[in-house]
C-alpha cells in the first residue's frame, strides 16, 4: 500500500487532480454548466488547502485501488479501462443519485458532469498507470 509506485501516483496523481479539475470544472465546466445549477453552493475563493488534500487523499485511494485492479498490468490502455469505471461510477451512477435527491442541478446539468467526471478519470487513470508502469520498470531493471 505505501510502496514507492503507489505514493508517487499519489503525488502526481494528487497534482493532477487538482489542476485538471480546475481547467475542466472550473474553467470549462463552469460555462457549460450556465444555466444548468439550480443554486449556487460554490465557495468564492475556494478552500485551496482542503482541495489539495482531497485531491491527494482521492488520488491515493484511486492509486492503492489500480494497484490492486491492474494487477501488475500497466498502460496507458488499463489505466484509461480502470479511469472510466470509475468515471462512470463516481460521475453517471453518483450523479443521478444526488439528481434524483438533490435540487442542485437539472438533469442535464448533471448529464454533463457524468461526462466531465468520465474524461477526468479516464485522464487521471492513465496518469496513475503510466507512473506504476515507470516505477515498474526501474524496480525490476
Amino acid at each position: 500500500m505505501f510502496s514507492k509506485s503507489n505514493l508517487l501516483a499519489t503525488l502526481v496523481g494528487g497534482i493532477a487532480m487538482f489542476v485538471l479539475g480546475y481547467v475542466m470544472f472550473g474553467m470549462l465546466g463552469e460555462s457549460l454548466m450556465e444555466g444548468h445549477s439550480l443554486i449556487n453552493a460554490m465557495k468564492d475563493p475556494p478552500d485551496f488547502v482542503h482541495l489539495l488534500l482531497g485531491c491527494l487523499i482521492s488520488a491515493f485511494a484511486l492509486s492503492t485501488l489500480y494497484g490492486k485492479w491492474a494487477r501488475g498490468h500497466h498502460s496507458a490502455k488499463e489505466g484509461a479501462e480502470f479511469g472510466l469505471w470509475v468515471g462512470v461510477f463516481f460521475g453517471l451512477g453518483e450523479g443521478l443519485i444526488w439528481f434524483a435527491t438533490s435540487t442542485m442541478m437539472d438533469l442535464t446539468g448533471h448529464l454533463i458532469n457524468a461526462v466531465l467526471n468520465i474524461i477526468f478519470y479516464i485522464i487521471i487513470g492513465i496518469i496513475i498507470a503510466l507512473i506504476y508502469k515507470a516505477t515498474s520498470k526501474k524496480a525490476a531493471a
